[in-house]
């Protein structure tokens, strides 16, 4: 699958493939520098380059080529991570980085938006689950339909942030990589921060209203409408991993779903 890729852009591979459920990735030099050569294997993946080439190199990593379903980015060679800060004491930290980089994806472009999926599509999941499971889904459910009835002015969104899809790239600080082709209210893109980067962290009592404030103070946006993104994505994760039959992560959502209601109903 690479070969052809590698031919069209003059590639020197640079390290092992790597393979996930959705795609396949090769470590690779392109005019001398390095990057990383993705090849999509669901549409939903083929579908993030748009994502990637609006924002020009803004808070994520800089397109060098797309055809198809590949895309050519720029690859971080750093050995530092978000994940490694939050899980050794730097957790907020870590979470202020991020919300410096969200807001560099969220800043208003001068360009046609392209061809995304709305993110009240994107949370189909939900209302059935919601339905057969009732519960703390049904919370969730009642928290996205209270913010997709009062929508902020919608942005191209990352989809899927966590401490993962969020490298240093030296000089040109911290990017996003990996996104959804996802448009919507830019609530939605700091939940997933209360849900990372473990379940033993993210439940550590007072944690969710320490990250709470930093998002607050990061965003401008009320506390109340970010704990409603939080129960509102839990709920829409959960009803994923349902559809999976992950039994293990359900519950982990599910516990996420339930700290946030609680701290709703304060």
């Amino acid at each position: 699958m690479f070969a052809p890729y590698l031919e069209k852009w003059s590639l020197q591979p640079d390290g092992e493939r790597i393979v996930t459920r959705s795609s396949l990735l090769l470590p690779v030099r392109w005019r001398g520098l390095p990057a990383m050569l993705k090849v999509a294997r669901e549409e939903e993946e083929k579908r993030g380059h748009l994502s990637m080439g609006w924002w020009a190199g803004r808070g994520a990593a800089e397109v060098y080529a797309a055809a198809d379903d590949a895309l050519l980015v720029e690859r971080s060679v750093s050995r530092r991570s978000l994940f490694h800060m939050a899980m050794t004491g730097s957790d907020e930290a870590a979470t202020q980085t991020i919300c410096r980089t969200v807001a560099a994806l969220h800043a208003p472009r001068d360009r046609p938006v392209p061809d995304l999926i709305p993110l009240e599509s994107w949370f189909a999941a939900l209302a059935p689950a919601a339905r057969t499971h009732g519960g703390v889904l049904a919370h969730s459910l009642a928290a996205a339909e209270a913010l997709f009835s009062d929508p902020y002015p919608a942005v191209v969104l990352h989809g899927d942030i966590h401490h993962g899809n969020i490298l240093d790239f030296g000089a040109r600080g911290w990017l996003a990589i990996d996104p959804k082709p996802v448009y919507g209210d830019p609530g939605y893109d700091y939940a997933n921060l209360f849900c990372n980067p473990e379940l033993a962290v993210v439940t550590e009592p007072g944690r969710l209203q320490r990250h709470l404030a930093i998002v607050a103070v990061a965003t401008g946006l009320a506390p109340r409408r970010i704990l409603s993104w939080v129960l509102a994505y839990a709920g829409l994760s959960a009803a994923w991993f349902l559809e999976d039959d992950d039994d293990f992560d359900i519950e982990g959502e599910m516990l996420i779903a339930r700290i946030a209601a609680a701290e709703l109903d304060k």
